[in-house]
């Protein structure tokens, strides 16, 4: 077994085993490092639009539609590998695109750039995706009646905030009833009078619209906690 040195070679202090820096060497290894930088920035542009694309995203909330649950310029966290392996729940908050064609002008480096930006939350992010809450399946019948919204016939249990719960106030011009689609959803948003939803302009959701869970608040910093996920 090798024995442990717990003191210094005596010798090793001696000013002729010192090994002096070369003169010459210091200024290539500064000039080896700013060569290395491009390639560095390159490297960091494509895992930021990886992790942008697969894993997880901030984004930046732009209306009251999820109040009170999300206020205006609150940034939410959105995981996209939350749906890999089951489907999306009733009660998740969900962030989607307004179609299944997907975003994106072709130019990469534009891209990447925008992920940087986007991707901490930095900016409002494409106009196209919208934040709603999952309140229909595939198969479901939905209607609202008098501010209840009613699921097969049977009233879902929604509460205000005032009482605990994540609504802002009912809405209680009627809706439906509808029958949503196979593979899609029907959201609508915590803040149901001043919610463009699938009630009206963006209609049923197909899965493939769907980019991921919000599942934590990041910003402000006094709000900074988990979304609630309503049980029914």
């Amino acid at each position: 077994m090798a024995e442990l040195q717990t003191d210094p070679d005596p010798g090793a202090g001696d000013t002729e085993d010192r090994v002096a820096e070369d003169p010459i060497a210091a200024p290539r290894r500064r000039r080896s490092v700013w060569g290395e930088l491009p390639a560095l920035i390159v490297v960091a542009l494509v895992l930021a639009v990886l992790l942008k694309t697969f894993v997880v995203q901030a984004f930046y909330i732009p209306s009251s539609s999820m109040e009170p649950t999300l206020q205006v310029g609150d940034r939410v966290l959105v995981t996209k590998t939350a749906y890999w392996f089951r489907e999306p729940r009733r009660g998740e908050v969900v962030v989607f695109a307004e179609s299944e064609e997907g975003g994106g002008d072709g130019n990469f480096v534009s891209e990447a750039f925008a992920s940087l930006a986007n991707g901490i939350g930095v900016t409002a992010g494409d106009e196209r995706d919208f934040i709603k809450r999952i309140i229909g399946l595939p198969g479901d019948t939905v209607e609202l009646r008098d501010g209840i919204v009613l699921i097969n016939g049977e009233p879902l249990p929604e509460s205000s905030a005032e009482d605990g719960g994540y609504l802002s106030r009912p809405d209680l011009n009627d809706f439906g009833p509808v029958t949503v689609e196979e593979d899609h959803y029907f959201m609508l948003g915590d803040n149901r009078p001043n919610s463009a939803d699938s009630r009206f302009g963006l209609g049923q959701i197909h899965r493939d619209q769907i980019v991921g869970r919000a599942f934590v608040t990041i910003w402000p910093l006094d709000q900074v906690g988990s979304l609630p996920i309503a049980s029914y």
